[in-house]
């Protein structure tokens, strides 16, 4: 898929993600804000928006209000290897339900 074939939100959430990768961005860095960021794009603001979401979604950045967004501690994580990303966070919601069913069952044997 090339860039033509992405919405704009997406090339800028791509973008985002490709400046991580390359370390251009890191961790705690801050983002340009709405206005600039859809400036620099050649974009409306709510497609900036849209774009911000998409990546505090995926795990990439996090926003203060009135701060700005910023990158995540854990976004190179994410962009290098979203499909590892994926099974860890699935492997976490297994542990937690495996523990919730052991202790329903530990607190169905003390009734019965």
């Amino acid at each position: 898929m090339t860039a033509e074939d992405l919405q704009p939100y997406q090339r800028i959430t791509q973008d985002v993600k490709d400046q991580v990768r390359l370390g251009r961005l890191q961790g705690n860095d801050k983002l340009p804000s709405t206005r600039e960021l859809a400036d620099h794009y050649g974009v409306a603001p709510g497609t900036v928006q849209r774009a911000l979401a998409e990546l505090r979604t995926e795990g990439v950045i996090y926003s203060h209000q009135g701060r700005g967004s910023f990158i995540r501690e854990s976004a190179i994580d994410v962009v290098a290897d979203p499909t590892a990303q994926a099974i860890k966070h699935l492997e976490e919601q297994v542990a937690d339900l495996t523990a919730r069913l052991e202790r329903l069952e530990a607190s169905s044997d003390q009734k019965g």
